[in-house]
C-alpha cells in the first residue's frame, strides 16, 4: 500500500516539500497508479533532458520506463539544489528527499517519482548506495563553491554522475563485471561536458567547477570568469578541458561492447550525441557565458542515423 497526495502530482511534492492535503491510501498494485507515476518520470526526462530522452527511446518498453525514473529521481536532486533558497533549506530538503529514497527501498514510497524508482530497482535489481552517493553529491552542490584539483572534481564527478552509470548498468544489462568501470568513465564524461557547457550559467549561481589549478596554469582568474570574459587565457583552458573530455569519451567506448546487445545502440547514441555538446562549444568560439551549446534536433536525427548504420 502507498500514501501519495489527494491532489495532483505537483512538483513541489516532488522536491521534497510537504504536500498541503492529507494522505490517501491508494492500491501500488493497480496499474494505473503506477503508470501515471512512470508518465510523470517519462515528462521529467522529456523536458530536461531531450538527449537522454531520445536515446531512451531505442530501449525495451519497461527498461525505457525504468531509465525514465532514475533520471527523474537524479533530475529532482538536482532541483532542490539549484532552487532560489538559503542553504539550510536546500540541505534540509536534499535530507528530506532522502528520507523518502530510504522509505521507497523499505516498500513504503510517499512520491510518484519513487513508486516508479522502487518498482524499477525491484525489477532490475537496483542498487541504493550509488542513489545514497548521488545525494552526497548534491550537498557538495550547496556545500562547495570551487574545486583546488582536477582529483577533487573527479571525485565530485564520481558522485553526482558515475553513480548514475552504476545505477543505470542494471538495467541496460551486461556481459562482464569490467563493464561497470566503463560506464563510470562515461558518468564523468558526461558530467565534465555539462561543466564546459554550462561554465556561464554556474557562474551566477556562485559555482566554479573548473578547477583552480588549471586555472591558474592558464592565468584565467576567477574574476575574469565571473565578468564572462573570453579572452585567449580562457579559451586556452577550455581547450585543455575539451581534450581533456574527449579523452574520457575514448576511455569510456569500450564498455559498450560489454552492454547486452539491445542496450548497446542507445548507449553509443547517447555518447555520441554528448560529445557533440564539446564541437558546438567550439563553434561558439567557446563562448560559454552568452551563448548556450546544444545539438539541433536535426543533428540527432542524422547522428541516430549514422550511429544505427555503424552498427
Amino acid at each position: 500500500m502507498l500514501a501519495l497526495p489527494s491532489m495532483p502530482f505537483s512538483r513541489g511534492r516532488m522536491l521534497g516539500l510537504r504536500a498541503a492535503a492529507p494522505p490517501v491510501i491508494v492500491d501500488t498494485k493497480a496499474s494505473s497508479v503506477l503508470d501515471e507515476c512512470y508518465r510523470q518520470c517519462r515528462e521529467i526526462t522529456r523536458q530536461h533532458s531531450k538527449t537522454f530522452y531520445l536515446s531512451s527511446l531505442f530501449l525495451a518498453p519497461e527498461k525505457r520506463r525504468a531509465i525514465w525514473a532514475v533520471y527523474a529521481f537524479c533530475r529532482t536532486a538536482d532541483d532542490i539544489v539549484d532552487r532560489i533558497a538559503p542553504a539550510n533549506e536546500r540541505l534540509a530538503a536534499v535530507d528530506a528527499w532522502e528520507e523518502q529514497l530510504l522509505a521507497a527501498f523499505d516498500g513504503m514510497p510517499t512520491d510518484p517519482i519513487y513508486v516508479a524508482f522502487a518498482d524499477a530497482a525491484a525489477r532490475f535489481g537496483i542498487p541504493m548506495q550509488p542513489a545514497l552517493d548521488l545525494l552526497r553529491g548534491a550537498r557538495m552542490d550547496i556545500t562547495v563553491r570551487c574545486y583546488a584539483t582536477y582529483a577533487d572534481l573527479r571525485q565530485y564527478c564520481y558522485l553526482v554522475a558515475s553513480t548514475v552509470g552504476v545505477l543505470t548498468m542494471p538495467i541496460l544489462g551486461t556481459l562482464s563485471s569490467e563493464a561497470l568501470e566503463y560506464g563510470v568513465a562515461l558518468g564523468r564524461a558526461m558530467q565534465m561536458t555539462n561543466i564546459l557547457r554550462d561554465v556561464g550559467e554556474d557562474a551566477l549561481m556562485g559555482r566554479i567547477y573548473l578547477p583552480q589549478e588549471d586555472m591558474q596554469r592558464f592565468d584565467y582568474s576567477e574574476a575574469k570568469l565571473l565578468e564572462g570574459v573570453v579572452d585567449e587565457g580562457f579559451i586556452a583552458l577550455m581547450q585543455f578541458q575539451i581534450e581533456r573530455v574527449r579523452a574520457m569519451y575514448v576511455e569510456a567506448e569500450p564498455g559498450i561492447a560489454m552492454l547486452t546487445p539491445e542496450s548497446r545502440y542507445t548507449v553509443r547514441l547517447a555518447l555520441h550525441l554528448y560529445r557533440r555538446i564539446l564541437n558546438a562549444i567550439e563553434l561558439n568560439n567557446y563562448d560559454v557565458f552568452t551563448r548556450r551549446a546544444y545539438v539541433p534536433f536535426r543533428t540527432k536525427m542524422l547522428a541516430a542515423l549514422m550511429v544505427g548504420f555503424a552498427r
